[in-house]
């Protein structure tokens, strides 16, 4: 493997949440002194979640932001050097590739790992914001076990809102699945699975307009987008089902991605349509979006830019 050029990084990582962490500690123990760029949201998604019980390894569970404190030292400790700022724009024309911060910065690298993850959508109440890990999320396979024989509410008309109502079955005492329409974009199948499960109702052509609740969830107030009606119903969960939208805009044009966004990547790999880039985590994963297969992918693309290097 050749050095780089003085002033140029064998590695850069942009993103700081299981996927680009685990990157980090990879590629960092193999030597390539690794450059992790964190944004607005150190740690990811795990940093507004308060219980973490299925991460392997901490069998009594362990808080978001306490898992992503100890990825990050861990990183450091092999050697991994961290900058603070926002990239604006990407030249990944060739290489080294280019990339160009809001304040002026200019990062040149050989290869560049993409962790950027995918943020959930959200519904924009203040409540929902301030309840966020205190009865409100966006994931049932994180959090629905902490709903055992309570009653939840799960907001969303496709796919994604009739999986996690069903799922939520499993622990939650009722599910009300709340829908802005009376039609679903939910495929058929999903569809009647959900209306054929005694535990979820639906109340259709409804939206939520407050949150309700101080500390914890204690109900939400719900306006009927037909005839104006609010009423109010007590529960103590509201799972947030509106979809996700992974943070690549900075690469469109340049790497391929799907409709939705999310990049693609050769199948069993991490590399992306440009060499030498590759991608881990949420931002190339619609489908599982946990935090141990973001930090699986996150090993994969470190070994994938050690391997593009060697033979670079």
């Amino acid at each position: 493997m050749t050095a780089p050029a003085p002033g140029v990084e064998s590695v850069t990582i942009i993103g700081t949440g299981p996927a680009g962490l685990t990157a980090a500690i990879y590629a960092a123990r193999a030597n390539l002194r690794p450059l992790v760029i964190e944004g607005d949201q150190p740690g990811g998604q795990l940093t507004i979640t308060s219980d973490v019980e299925n991460y392997p390894g901490f069998a009594e569970g362990v808080m978001g932001p306490e898992l992503m404190e100890r990825f990050r030292k861990q990183a450091e400790r092999f050697g991994s050097r961290f900058l603070t700022g926002y990239v604006k724009r990407a030249d990944l024309s060739s290489r080294p590739f280019t990339l160009e911060f809001s304040n002026g910065t200019t990062v040149r690298t050989e290869t560049l790992i993409v962790a950027t993850g995918a943020s959930a959508k959200w519904l924009g109440l203040p409540s929902e914001k301030r309840l966020m890990g205190k009865g409100v999320s966006s994931c049932a396979t994180c959090d629905g076990f902490f709903f055992r024989n309570l009653d939840i509410a799960v907001v969303g008309g496709g796919d994604t809102a009739m999986e996690e109502a069903t799922f939520l079955t499993r622990f939650a005492k009722s599910v009300t699945l709340i829908h802005r329409r009376d039609t679903f974009k939910a495929s058929k199948i999903m569809l009647d699975k959900a209306k054929a499960n005694p535990k979820i109702k639906f109340l259709l052509d409804s939206g939520i307009e407050e949150i309700l609740g101080e500390k914890d969830v204690t109900g939400i107030r719900v306006k009927n987008l037909k005839t104006e009606a609010v009423s109010e119903i007590a529960l103590q969960g509201v799972f947030v089902a509106i979809g996700h939208q992974p943070n690549t805009s900075l690469f469109k044009g340049a790497l391929e991605m799907n409709e939705a966004g999310y990049l693609n990547v050769v199948p069993g790999t991490t590399k992306t349509n440009i060499a030498g880039v590759f991608a881990a985590g949420d931002v190339a994963d619609h489908v599982y979006r946990q935090a141990v297969t973001a930090a699986g992918t996150g090993c994969m693309a470190a070994i994938d830019a050690e391997r593009f290097l060697e033979h670079s």
